[in-house]
């Protein structure tokens, strides 16, 4: 009588499946990591960005004794271009007054900077929103 041998070498369906499933697991957890990187990015942008127009409107003070009416003003004598939230392509929010400004920009994480910023009414703009609005004014 014969006995079953095993002659060819190979993976079983269950080895096969255990090495798929421990695949998925991994990835799954790196995209996890990933997800909040870009979160931080974006914020690291925005709040760089605002810097940026903060920078542009005191420039146009100094040459001009007033702050622009709308950010548009700056364009090409104080900065290149409007930057623009990297999330919506939208442009951040400004209002001025006699003499200031402010800029709200809505952070997607609970970034340091917020422990700086206004957290109160400003020119008509509510700055303290759900805790993740930066606002900046001069």
């Amino acid at each position: 009588m014969k006995f079953f041998s095993k002659e060819s070498s190979g993976f079983t369906l269950i080895e096969l499946l255990v090495v798929i499933a421990i695949i998925g697991i991994l990835s799954s957890v790196v995209l996890a990591s990933l997800n909040s990187a870009r979160e931080k990015s974006r914020d690291a942008r925005r709040i760089g960005d605002v810097k940026q127009l903060q920078l542009a409107l005191e420039m146009y003070y100094d040459s001009n004794s007033s702050y622009p009416n709308a950010l548009t003003d700056l364009v090409s004598t104080y900065i290149p271009v409007i930057p623009l939230d990297p999330s919506s392509n939208n442009s951040y929010l400004y209002a001025t007054g006699p003499t200031d400004y402010v800029i709200l920009a809505d952070l997607e994480t609970n970034h340091s900077a917020l422990d700086s910023d206004v957290d109160d009414m400003v020119n008509g703009l509510d700055c303290m929103g759900d805790g993740t609005i930066y606002c900046v004014k001069p």
